[in-house]
């Protein structure tokens, strides 16, 4: 063997050796970036001596290449004992039963282009020699509570009757075309524009007469309590899909039904914990959704052509496992979903408030309750909770530094040791590589989406830094200190501040201000440059809620937060999910604020012995300090 691999080692010598052609030359350019992309991109480290097992760099699911497809041309140079295709990813290892058929494959490969499922495309193969392959086996997960699927729920026949009955093409009432497909409504139309019904105009006719069968057959089978009202029917061309949602609580009744004709898919169901879970939904096959499933998670189709899905030809429902030794593509065919649901009258009363829009609108029309709060209690409830439930969302809004604090940092000595406390997503950490710097803030959720930037950062609340006193070169506290509730907790934030400095240390705070137009100039907070004059909303007789995008009317007040659908979140191999729990988008929190006046954060650190303010100035709608610590 030893020998063998000498002799392997040789003629790969021989071959370097041997003068190259331009297209040798560009295609061993052309390797050497696909090595170094491995490398960087995914930690998979190659090497130059020859071993029975090869990275496949473009021969991936990512890339549109199947299991079968890649197998047919790599079992042509020997026996192979394994092919790893990690879901969506653009490589996959190789493993052949000698070293001999790797090599063959190496030489006889690389470079070459081979057909992808996307018929207008091909990729082209680099292999590389790698050390060993590890393979995790993981079970499939099980399917959300309340969901079930029962298969061939019509026969091939009734599936061509329903198909035919739609007439796209000839009746157009009640049809519209979506960006990613076309819909018909029947019974009731379902609006996009409040993602919900008007009650109290049904359409004509009902719903048709050729959905009866399969509803009555649904009854029988105990698969449906109801009866449904109304039928939203989809056409999916390959390619298209639908965002993640919860169908309307207050819209529609428990049990929800879909019937998916024309094709199979893989749909994505997702937990506010990040859970998510592909299922694979078969031709001719109803999907149930009830109670945890139809209320708690999201369901949508990711937009692809070609779906991840288990070899195994006995494992065509439920859950995709993420075993890599098992998954290839499934292409896409034309696809047209029926779902059937119960409209309901009156409001939800599921056991899931956080994502019932009935619950939440009755929670709008009480305004919040923070008079009879303490201030801990108040940044408790309008702080902290609110940060670590919005901090996904809010981390999709803050990716832009502020100029004047890039400034700050890139002022600093090479070297220098930097505290950013109250350091969010930490976009200013990673600013000036030549500094030492160190996170801190009060939502773990924020903390770890730095954990996940590679930054380094700890839990804890800006009153209480557990960094040693005396030790850092200099400080940021960017939009942190008007979150506390009363002047002496304002006053403690900046003396933790200063506790940390060395002498000569300086600290860099920036806090919100009352002025948001000042010497004549308007902040970009101000909406279209208009000041207010509708009169605030009030919570309580001493806090009112502010109106977003308009100049400040109070000092203390309410800032609401209107959290919206996002893509920031963690990964999983299939599907992604947002940090905080589940919330309708739309839904409203409230976070607490004291806004500045002119000169009461001089005033402030002035308080503070043995400091000196070296710089104040106005950015952007925040007051602004530059404190030395002498």
């Amino acid at each position: 063997m030893a020998a063998y691999s000498e002799s392997v080692e040789e003629m790969l010598e021989c071959n370097a050796r041997t003068k190259m052609s331009k297209e040798q030359k560009k295609q061993m350019k052309k390797e050497a970036k696909a090595k170094n992309i491995l490398l960087r991109h995914e930690g998979i480290e190659t090497v130059s001596r020859p071993t029975k097992s090869l990275v496949v760099a473009n021969g991936g699911l990512g890339n549109g290449v199947s299991r079968e497809h890649l197998l047919d041309v790599l079992k042509t140079h020997g026996l192979v004992e394994s092919l790893i295709m990690p879901p969506n990813k653009p490589y996959s290892f190789v493993t052949y039963a000698s070293p001999e058929a790797a090599v063959s494959a190496y030489s006889s490969l690389s470079g070459q282009e081979v057909p992808s499922m996307d018929e207008e495309q091909k990729v082209s193969l680099y292999l590389s020699f790698v050390d060993k392959v590890e393979v995790k086996e993981t079970p499939p997960p099980a399917l959300p509570p309340g969901l079930r699927i029962a298969e061939n729920i019509v026969s091939p026949e009734e599936e061509l009757v329903l198909l035919d009955s739609i007439q796209w093409e000839t009746d157009n009432s009640n049809q519209k075309s979506l960006k990613h497909r076309r819909v018909k409504h029947y019974g009731y139309e379902f609006r996009y524009d409040n993602n919900n019904v008007d009650k109290d105009q049904p359409l004509p006719g009902g719903l048709p007469k050729f959905c009866n069968v399969l509803l009555d057959r649904c009854v029988a089978q105990g698969l449906i309590q109801n009866m449904p009202d109304q039928l939203t029917v989809n056409q999916y061309e390959p390619g298209q899909g639908i965002p993640p949602h919860i169908d309307t609580h207050s819209a529609f009744e428990d049990e929800i039904i879909s019937l998916s004709l024309g094709s199979e898919i893989v749909m994505d169901f997702r937990h506010p914990d990040g859970n998510c879970v592909p299922v694979m939904v078969p031709q001719r096959s109803l999907l149930v959704m009830s109670g945890e499933s139809r209320y708690l998670w999201t369901h949508g189709i990711t937009p692809r052509k070609f779906d991840v899905i288990q070899v195994s030809e006995g494992q065509r429902v439920g859950t995709v496992s993420g075993n890599t030794e098992e998954l290839t593509l499934s292409k896409r065919g034309t696809r047209t979903s029926f779902t059937f649901r119960k409209i309901r009258h009156g409001s939800c009363k599921c056991v899931f408030p956080s994502v019932c829009d009935s619950q939440q609108a009755l929670e709008k029309k009480s305004p919040p309750q923070v008079q009879d709060l303490e201030p801990k209690s108040l940044e408790m409830e309008y702080v902290h909770k609110v940060y670590e439930d919005i901090a996904g969302h809010f981390s999709s809004t803050r990716h832009t530094p502020w100029p004047k604090v890039v400034d700050f940092l890139m002022g600093l000595s090479v070297g220098s040791l930097v505290a950013d406390v109250g350091c969010g997503n930490g976009k200013y950490i990673g600013i000036n590589k030549s500094l030492y710097m160190i996170g801190c803030d009060r939502s773990k959720n924020l903390v770890d989406i730095c954990g996940e930037r590679k930054f380094e950062a700890c839990v804890c609340d800006a009153l209480s830094v557990p960094f040693r006193r005396g030790s850092f070169d200099a400080c940021i506290s960017i939009a942190v200190i008007h979150h506390f509730a009363t002047e002496e907790r304002r006053l403690a934030a900046v003396q933790e501040l200063v506790h940390l400095l060395k002498s000569g240390g300086k600290a860099l705070i920036y806090v919100w201000a009352m002025e948001q137009e000042y010497k004549k100039s308007k902040s970009k907070y101000l909406k279209d440059g208009k000041l207010s004059n509708e009169t605030p909303q009030e919570s309580a007789p001493s806090l009112p809620i502010h109106t977003n995008r308009t100049a400040f009317d109070s000092q203390d007040l309410l800032v609401p937060w209107h959290l919206k659908e996002n893509n920031q979140g963690r990964n999983n191999e299939f599907c992604s999910a947002k940090r905080e729990k589940q919330l309708l988008p739309g839904s409203v929190y409230h976070r607490y604020y004291h806004v500045f006046r002119e000169g009461e954060l001089e005033a402030l650190c002035g308080r503070v012995t043995g400091v000196t303010v070296r710089h104040s100035y106005h950015d952007q709608g925040n007051w602004c300090v530059i404190v030395e610590k002498l």
